[in-house]
């Protein structure tokens, strides 16, 4: 299927980082797992419609540093089929990966037919933390947006979902947060120098953000911003986005069954298709 170019171009609307409004919340445990226990059979369903049919996804992951990208991507794939997809945990390029163009280790990650591709940390990096750290110069990171839409381009004209997830919260509340990392000795490994000094940039890093948004959210594969203050209800958020933007399309319902099957189910073991499940 081919789009037209208005449709990776950016669209008219203004996405925008919400501070200061009052975060949405799931106050009941209870209806937390029951939420939680609903959306993972949905999305277990859908992956089970893009390998049947043989269809592709990439589900990238970007947020603030703590805003629960892990915990929410433990939620995704937890009651997945493991054969299905594929998490590829994104940092600092390696040595090889440094001498070749930025998207190579993108590329090189695409999911095959009937697989989902999760992205922990994507390309998008280039357009905030290389831009804001001074690792990329201005012509080449302004560059990248264009060459960014155009990659999404050439993946949805070959059929690929993309689905990008911008996990967001509060200054405040990711200061809690990196206080209980540092005092748990079990997660004080996942708070770096590197979030300390990023924290620091937080107006820069909302400036590129939102021109990101602008430039990138296109009609064929649009931001959506999670509201990530609770974790309860970030986890649902992401789980319901994925679930709708897989199924937009696509049906999900399970094949029929091969009547061959069938046939020899009935005689070599003497079962019978159960025609009210």
């Amino acid at each position: 299927m081919t789009y037209s170019v208005s449709s990776i171009s950016p669209q008219n609307r203004k996405l925008r980082l919400p501070e200061g409004a009052q975060a949405p919340a799931i106050d009941e445990h209870e209806h937390y797992k029951q939420a939680l226990k609903s959306w993972q059979k949905k999305l277990l369903h859908a992956q089970q419609a893009y390998y049947h049919q043989g269809r592709r996804a990439i589900i990238v992951f970007e947020g603030w540093d703590a805003s629960g990208k892990g915990g929410a991507i433990r939620r995704v794939t937890e009651k997945l089929d493991p054969r299905g997809f594929r998490v590829h945990p994104f940092a600092k390029p390696t040595p090889e990966e440094q001498g070749r163009h930025y998207l190579y280790r993108f590329q090189t990650r695409l999911p095959t037919p009937g697989r989902l591709a999760i992205f922990d940390r994507s390309y998008y990096g280039r357009v905030m933390v290389e831009r804001i750290e001074g690792f990329t110069p201005q012509p080449a990171w302004e560059r990248a947006f264009q060459e960014i839409n155009e990659f999404e381009r050439l993946l949805i004209d070959d059929g690929v979902t993309i689905i990008k997830l911008f996990m967001h919260i509060s200054a405040a509340e990711q200061l809690e947060r990196f206080e209980e990392r540092l005092s748990n000795p079990y997660k004080r490994w996942k708070l770096t120098e590197e979030d300390i000094r990023n924290r620091g940039r937080r107006d820069d890093y909302i400036t590129a953000i939102e021109e990101m948004f602008d430039k990138t959210d296109t009609q064929m594969a649009p931001w959506h911003v999670i509201q990530a203050e609770h974790k309860w209800f970030a986890r649902i958020s992401v789980l319901k986005t994925i679930v709708e933007a897989l199924s937009e399309g696509v049906t999900v319902e399970p094949p029929p069954i091969d009547p061959t099957v069938v046939h020899l189910a009935k005689q070599q073991l003497g079962i019978t298709l159960d025609q009210s499940k």
